[in-house]
């Protein structure tokens, strides 16, 4: 375990409040770790945020010219990724680095190559928006009806994966589709997904939240498309 890496990937759109904040709580964590910051067309001042942090020994930060959604900003960071195992951290402060250790357990076990952390198993959270609510479950049933799994949460942010689990599969989603568009093709290679409980501090639309009511119809689509093709 000495010699493992982390790469934490950090699609960032406009959160200047909030980036600085995350950054700091990721290198706190006690873990051997990289940090791939890619600012996905940023206009808030998230970039004067992101010079500063470059400076860090352990933080790398790539740009985007103009906004492409957060599935181009990770499909850019994996092209960068050095560690042994790759999970996803939002630059809001809805997920707590803390549960790497949580997420890490199954991976450090040999019990999977692929960890989700499902904000509906019992861990402490902010309690989220009903109709919010019922899209990730709504969203999460069809998945588990299309590729024969018992999920809780698919729609969840913090996705670990072995870093040669997640570079052998294409992914294409520029924008929210990437979680139906990597745990569709994760299940259709024969990865069983391993779910463990995590806190969460859910925002609310005042406080910058960015995920809309029209993205539950493209995850479905997304999700019918990929049991169809790949």
């Amino acid at each position: 375990m000495s010699e493992f890496k982390l790469s934490v990937v950090i699609p960032v759109y406009n959160e200047v409040r909030t980036l600085e904040e995350i950054v700091q709580r990721v290198r706190a964590v006690n873990i051997n770790k990289e940090i791939i910051i890619v600012d996905d067309g940023s206009t808030d001042g998230s970039r004067q945020v992101e010079e500063k942090l470059a400076q860090l020994p352990d933080v790398q930060v790539y740009y985007h010219e103009r906004n492409m959604g957060k599935g181009a900003a990770v499909r850019t960071a994996l092209q960068h990724v050095t560690g042994d195992a790759v999970i996803i951290q939002d630059a809001d402060l809805e997920y707590d680095p803390r549960d790497y250790h949580i997420m890490l357990q199954p991976f450090f076990e040999g019990k999977a190559k692929v960890v989700y952390g499902s904000r509906f198993l019992g861990g402490p959270r902010r309690a989220m928006m009903f109709w919010h609510m019922v899209a990730n479950k709504f969203l999460t049933f069809v998945t588990n009806i299309l590729y024969d799994t018992i999920l809780s949460d698919m729609e969840t942010c913090y996705k670990l994966f072995a870093t040669d689990v997640i570079r052998s599969i294409p992914l294409h989603a520029r924008g929210f589709e990437l979680e139906p568009e990597i745990t569709a093709k994760v299940l259709k290679r024969g990865h069983r997904i391993y779910e463990v409980p995590i806190s969460y501090a859910g925002r609310e639309y005042h406080e910058g939240k960015k995920i809309k009511g029209r993205d539950a119809f493209i995850a479905i689509w997304t999700l019918l498309k990929y049991r169809l093709v790949d």
